[in-house]
């Protein structure tokens, strides 16, 4: 038998796993389907009413069609037409009962409420009906209670029995709670228990009140009086009160230790339900008072549901479970000893659900279904099934339900079994009734979510779409996004049971289009939906922490980010609530600005910036500060002759901690009206030992510092006046020294009229010569801080005192200073002078020191003065100072190979002394000097001649020159340096076997026996012929006006030096059968392109061809000839204030049929062709000048009306800038690199004038012979008269030498 259950369960579960789930019919949405009646509010079990109110017992039901209602009471029909007291609401089955005519108790009992239609009935709760009573307290004659001080004592409350029972409190005659502590406390019954008595516990308004919450009424009981008396008192009034006083505890009242007064022995037991409240009260006796502990013996205690009441006398824990079982112990303890007490508590449960009461079943003919009725209980509660309202076994047979103890199965149902169950779980302390109706309907899908419906959700939040549908058989939900047709299944998507899709962490590729297909087996329904994701509203910079002084204003910065579809609405809030209603307050977009701040503005505010769908906040703080408030309550204590005790009361801080106490004082008696600071105290101190001088009349007052600043003065204290006495101290400061050289003056720092110390000041001044046997001279003085000695011997030491003195006595003996009479000039010159030199520039002079008493002072020191022989400034010779007792020096900066005279002379404080005899010496020679000039002269095809003249500075016999010269190719780097040695009578020198058009750097230095000297340097290109080539066509290709120079364009000051980065990249070409394809990269702003080309060693007649770019980076060249080769370069065209760009030449081979390389310099056709180009030039450049002259093209005043700007010159949109140079004295760059990149070329700098190539640069050489000079220098020339660049004639020489340049 047992086996067989045990099948039956194991079969049962496993079928219980495969039923249909449960389903709700949404009555408020699909109101045609039918329904069985749901109890959907009905009145609590045990029903307390007041009985001055109508008695109204709820009981609500929904159904389809709606249910009609009945009542029973105490187990019988309740005939509601019968009793003209009781109504029933319409559409419900609530009763309302009028008691104006009938008791209350006439209506208590047990009812219940049946809800029926005729798809099943549904049953309510047994509703156990009781009225509230407060009685009245039964009336007692209370006698006084008298006890011995330090006895225990318990005042008995016992209210009456009330429902539901009364709470409980004591209170006196004036209706203030009693105090109580932990030797006076209340007991969970509402006695009031004393661990022992005090003398102040005798009182006649002990009064404990009992208040019934339902009825709001409060009851007293007659006030308790309680006398409590020592042994002593007892004896003397036990007669008086023999007849009407009950006498409690004769025991002593020496200490002891504790006992329980509740509760008692040893143990005891309690028993508590389930999720109920558990308390324990251990209230002990003793003296001293006892402490209460707890502890359970067999664990720990809950700690989040424990707690402790009434001074630890009481523990309670909140929602009992089974698990809070077990013994529990109590210690009272003092330090006479220990008690224990052991509660033994039992858990009991009234019947709960495991997993819910029954759910409602709709289930589609054929299909399988449960009623689940899972409870538990201690004692294990017993299960009664019911159907509509009557035991199951006395319902009709139903060949489809099968019931199994705590379920009842349906298989293959079929329409006409739809009902109403209940389910009964019981034991001994309570029962559970659910209904739960089984409903069988053949429904088709249909989608409830609205169609069309929006969701907005955050970025990374969650995102739940609702597909809410029904239908029966149940509809299984699939779910699609956009035209997608794969099902939604998997991460990120997660598809609950009751149809809603989950996006755990949205983004934003979720947005977008999603349709919900609720499917069954007797159709298909679908809704579509839209997801879109926003962005998060976030804080990007909160308000910060302000700390502000009063009166000024403060702004709180709230700059948020938020999705811009959503609207945003920014709130500010004042310690979590609204902002002060005051225009001192002005809320920004993004800030919130408070003017004239006050101290009632502190506080936290709060910047909140809603959307519709998430908020940000932050907050910060605000505290005003301001300078303190002057101390108060100055008083002086403690009061001696020389000092005094001052105390003060600090003022407001003003949220700043006051840091120091200044103590300043007035002096009435020497200085009134003027405040001097005494001392600082630290701001924690408020107490300051002042200490005084003699004779003054004192007058404090006290100032607060804290971060701010100082306060206010306080106000002064009394007047506090010190007795006169002896000077303290002597003055300060004693000098002595002469202003003659027959005087001494003695000086010192006169005492102030605090430091005198009483009337009558005087300074008796001393003085003595620093010889043996001399005496002391004294003379007494007021009034002065000087006193002069007459008479004195020159320069001689003195021994000399000031003493202070009063009408009270003298005051301490005074230190000895020493002092010297006046000096005179020195008599003497220094003996054995000498010079020798050390190198060519330094010179060291040694000299014999004069004796101190032919110096007749302090000494000072020495002077050289020094000058060079032969020289224009003979009579300015140079001065060095030697301070101190030196007997020798340096002569820095001395010229090479030059005679030098000099002289030394002894200083003192009068002035010098007579000078020594001239001497001299000469300094070696030197290395020479720079180079005068160095010249281009006669530039060939292959040979150049340079002229230069000497040095200004030979600095020695010039022994020979030293030319170095090296190409510079077109990259601007040095080639290899070839060197010759050049006579020292040579001026010039021609070199040849040159390269022709190249461009040449030439250094040049002299030299002395010592060594070379630094270089100058001059930069010079050979010519291609002797052709003349017309400068104006060379300026025209440069896009200027100005004249070039006869020298060709320098490279920057180092050779290593690389030209701008072009913005172009990558720049390459492909020939193709119909042209050459040209692509490139561009990282520069314009957007104008096109591409130049020119065949390459073309010669001059040629023009660079213009080919367009529309928009793109790449562009064909057609009509290019097979075997030729042409250089290609991109332009990049800015705006009109913009500089223009240009790619590096790009060199396009078009392949053809290869020709044999000759070296066309050396052919005949090629010197011809270039003779007939420059006699072209020639006429071109004849046809500018005669244009020039007649007011052309080039004409001066045209030029300066054309630039108004003498510092700039715009460049033409047309115009390519190759070749411009640069003269910028800070970045010079190599001559014919590009115009930098700011687009402009300064008139008056430009490396193309006439001035700046015509007469040299400025290079040199370091004193360490390492080469500094620019490529480009500018010349001096160029700032004398400022027609120079336009009116001298163009050169066919310069436009050739200038056009090589670029070639």
């Amino acid at each position: 038998m047992m086996e067989r259950r045990r099948m039956e369960a194991a079969l049962l579960v496993l079928f219980l796993g495969h039923l249909t789930t449960a389903l709700e019919v949404p009555l408020d949405l699909l109101q045609e389907l039918p329904q069985p009646p749901t109890i959907t509010h009905q009145s609590p079990k045990d029903y307390i009413i007041d009985p001055r109110e109508n008695i109204i017992i709820h009981c609500e039901a929904k159904g389809k069609p709606h249910p009609s209602f009945s009542w029973t009471r105490d187990g019988t029909h309740f005939d509601i037409d019968e009793d003209p007291n009781v109504s029933m609401r319409l559409h419900s089955g609530t009763l309302v009962v009028d008691i104006s005519r009938e008791k209350v108790d006439h209506y208590e009992g047990v009812y219940q409420c049946t809800a029926r239609n005729k798809h099943g009935t549904a049953i309510s709760n047994d509703i156990v009906v009781r009225q509230s009573r407060s009685p009245l307290w039964s009336k007692e004659e209370i006698k006084p209670i008298v006890v011995q001080e330090g006895v225990s004592l318990v005042l008995q409350c016992r209210p009456p029995a009330g429902l539901p029972p009364p709470i409980i409190f004591w209170m006196d005659n004036n209706f203030q709670k009693l105090p109580q502590s932990k030797r006076v406390s209340q007991s969970l019954n509402g006695d009031l228990y004393f661990s022992n008595v005090h003398r102040e516990d005798s009182r006649n308004d002990y009064i404990c009140y009992a208040r019934f919450p339902h009825t709001q009424t409060i009851q007293q009981k007659q006030p308790i009086t309680v006398r409590v008396l020592n042994m002593d008192a007892i004896n003397d009034t036990v007669a008086a009160f023999y007849n009407d006083t009950d006498l409690f505890s004769e025991a002593p009242t020496e200490e002891r230790k504790p006992t329980f007064l509740i509760p008692s022995g040893t143990s005891s037991s309690k028993m508590v339900l389930r999720g109920r409240v558990l308390e324990m009260e251990c209230i002990a006796e003793g003296l001293p008072t006892p402490e209460i502990s707890w502890t359970k013996m067999s664990g720990d205690l809950p700690a989040k549901r424990t707690s402790f009441l009434h001074y630890n006398k009481t523990l309670r824990i909140l929602n009992v479970s089974e698990s809070d079982a077990g013994d529990y112990r109590c210690t009272a303890r003092n330090h006479h000893g220990r008690v224990h007490h052991t509660i033994h508590v039992t858990v009991k449960a009234a019947p709960y659900w495991i997993s819910g009461a029954p759910k409602n079943l709709v289930l589609a003919p054929g299909e399988d279904g449960a009623l689940t009725c899972r409870a538990s209980g201690t004692p294990k509660p017993s299960i009664t099934w019911f159907m509509n309202g009557i035991p199951i076994e006395n319902s009709p047979v139903d060949p489809s339900r099968q019931v199994y103890d705590d379920s009842i199965i349906f298989s293959n149902i079929q329409s006409g079994s739809s009902a109403v169950y209940q389910c009964n779980v019981s034991n001994d302390y309570g029962y559970l009734l659910s209904n739960a109706f089984v409903n069988v309907l053949s429904e088709p899908p249909r989608v409830l979510t609205p169609a069309n419906k929006v969701y907005q959700v955050i970025r990374n939040h969650q995102a739940l779409m609702d597909c809410s549908s029904f239908g029966s058989p149940i509809p299984n939900v699939t779910w699609f996004k956009d035209t997608q047709s794969s099902t939604l299944d998997g991460d990120p998507y997660i598809l609950h049971d009751n149809g809603t899709l989950e996006i755990r962490i949205a983004q934003h590729q979720n947005t977008g289009k999603y349709t919900c297909v609720a499917r069954n087996s007797l159709g298909i329904s679908k809704n579509h939906i839209v997801l879109e994701v926003k962005e998060p509203t976030r804080i990007l910079k909160q308000p910060e922490y302000r700390r502000v002084q009063r009166g000024t204003s403060v702004v709180f910065e709230c700059t948020v980010n938020h999705d811009p579809s959503l609207t945003p609405t920014m709130t500010w809030l004042k310690d979590d609530g609204e902002l002060p209603d005051d225009e001192r307050f002005t809320v920004g977009s993004d800030s919130l600005t408070i003017t004239d701040v006050t101290e009632s503005d502190e506080g936290e505010y709060k910047c909140i910036m809603n959307t519709t769908l998430d908020h940000d906040s932050a907050s910060a703080t605000l505290t005003v500060v301001e300078r303190p408030e002057p101390p108060t309550d100055l008083e002086l204590t403690d009061q001696k002759k020389r000092s005094v005790q001052l105390t003060w009361i600090p003022g407001d801080e003003h949220n700043s901690p006051i840091q120091k106490f200044l103590i300043q004082y007035e002096d009435s008696l020497h200085h009134q009206g003027h405040w001097h600071n005494l001392t600082e105290v630290p701001g924690t101190k408020t107490t300051a030992h002042l200490k005084l001088s003699p004779y003054a009349h004192y007058t404090f007052r006290v100032l607060a510092l804290n971060a701010v600043g100082f306060s206010r003065p306080s106000l002064a204290s009394r007047m506090y006046k010190t007795e006169p006495a002896a000077p303290d101290e002597n003055p300060t400061g004693v000098h002595g020294f002469g202003t003659q050289h027959d005087n001494l003056v003695i000086s010192w720092k006169p005492l102030s009229g605090l430091q005198s110390n009483g009337p009558g000041l005087r300074y008796k001044v001393m003085w003595r010569q620093k010889v043996v046997g001399s005496s002391w001279n004294d003379a007494t003085v007021a009034n002065i801080s000087k006193f002069v000695v007459s008479g004195t011997p020159t320069f001689s030491q003195y021994e000399l005192k000031v003493q202070a003195v009063n009408d009270f006595g003298e005051g301490p003996e005074p230190a000895v200073v020493h002092g010297y009479s006046g000096e005179d000039l020195p008599i003497a010159a220094p003996e054995n002078v000498q010079g020798i030199a050390l190198n060519s520039s330094l010179a060291e002079v040694h000299w014999d020191p004069v004796p101190p008493h032919l110096i007749r002072g302090h000494l000072k020191g020495y002077k050289v003065y020094y000058w060079r022989n032969h020289n224009l400034h003979k009579h300015n010779p140079v001065i060095l100072s030697f301070s101190g007792n030196h007997t020798h020096g340096m002569l820095p900066g001395l010229h090479p190979f030059s005679h030098y005279s000099f002289h030394v002379r002894v200083c003192n404080g009068k002035g010098e002394g007579p000078a020594s005899k001239d001497q001299q010496f000469k300094t070696p020679e030197g290395v020479p000097g720079l180079p005068t000039s160095l010249t281009v002269t006669d530039t060939n095809l292959d040979s150049l001649t340079l002229e230069w003249t000497p040095p200004h500075e030979h600095n020695g016999h010039i022994t020979g020159y030293t030319l170095k010269y090296q190409p510079v190719n077109n990259s601007y780097e040095l080639g290899p340096a070839e060197e010759l040695a050049l006579a020292a009578n040579e001026t010039s020198v021609t070199l040849t076997n040159l390269k022709y058009s190249t461009r040449y750097k030439f250094y040049l230095n002299a030299k002395t026996l010592t060594g070379p000297g630094p270089a100058i340097s001059q930069e010079a290109v050979t010519i291609m012929d002797e052709a003349l080539i017309s400068q104006a066509d060379v300026d025209a290709y440069l896009g200027n006006t100005q004249t070039s120079h006869p020298i060709a364009p320098s490279p920057p000051r180092r050779p290593s030096h690389k030209e701008p980065e072009s913005p172009f990249g990558n720049v390459s070409y492909s020939v193709e059968e119909d042209g050459a394809l040209i692509s490139w990269e561009y990282e520069g702003p314009e957007k104008n392109f096109y591409v130049e080309y020119i065949v390459e060693n073309s010669d001059g007649e040629e023009e660079w061809q213009k080919e367009p770019v529309n928009g793109s980076q790449n562009v064909m060249l057609k009509g290019l000839k097979g075997g030729l080769s042409y250089k290609v370069r991109l332009v990049a065209k800015g705006h009109r204030d913009q500089p223009l760009h240009c790619s590096k030449e790009l060199v396009v081979k078009v392949p053809a049929v290869a020709s044999r390389q000759v070296d066309i310099a050396t052919q005949g056709w090629f010197i011809g062709l270039m003779c007939a180009i420059a006699l072209l030039i020639l006429i071109l450049l004849i046809i500018c000048f005669i244009q020039r002259n007649k007011g052309g093209k080039y004409p001066v005043k045209e030029k300066e009306d054309a630039h108004t700007d003498p510092e700039f010159q715009p460049m033409k949109d047309d115009d390519c800038p190759f070749g411009e140079y640069s003269d910028n004295e800070d970045h010079k760059p190599l001559k014919g690199s590009r115009t930098p990149s700011n687009g402009t070329v300064k008139r008056d700098d430009s490396d193309d004038s006439l001035v700046d190539y015509g007469e040299g640069g400025d290079g040199q050489f370091n004193e360490d012979g390492s080469f500094i000079g620019q490529y480009s220098g500018k010349s001096t020339s160029r700032d004398t008269a400022g027609g120079h660049e336009s009116s001298e004639a163009p050169s066919p020489i310069n436009a050739m030498n200038s056009l090589n340049s670029f070639v």
